[in-house]
């Protein structure tokens, strides 16, 4: 089964100088959306969002369509 919180993880630490400090925290609201929020290092805050906030977009789309695939709806917030 495909495990939305270790996809993010995944492409998070992909995408940063400092993998070790990426993290994810899983959550669920009243109408069983998950909410994912993505901790990075400060210093990797501008990769993971990019220019004009195209890596964080692409991010959250890949999610959605990830959590499409298994039947579930996902929200990404980005924290540093």
């Amino acid at each position: 089964m495909l495990v939305l919180k270790d996809v993010l993880t995944d492409m998070a630490k992909a995408i940063v100088e400092k993998p070790d400090s990426v993290s994810v925290t899983e959550s669920t609201d009243e109408n069983g959306e998950i909410l994912l929020t993505l901790s990075v290092d400060p210093d990797d805050m501008g990769k993971v969002i990019g220019r004009h906030g195209r890596i964080a977009k692409a991010l959250r789309t890949i999610m959605k369509a990830a959590a499409t695939s298994v039947d579930q709806k996902v929200t990404v917030e980005i924290k540093d």
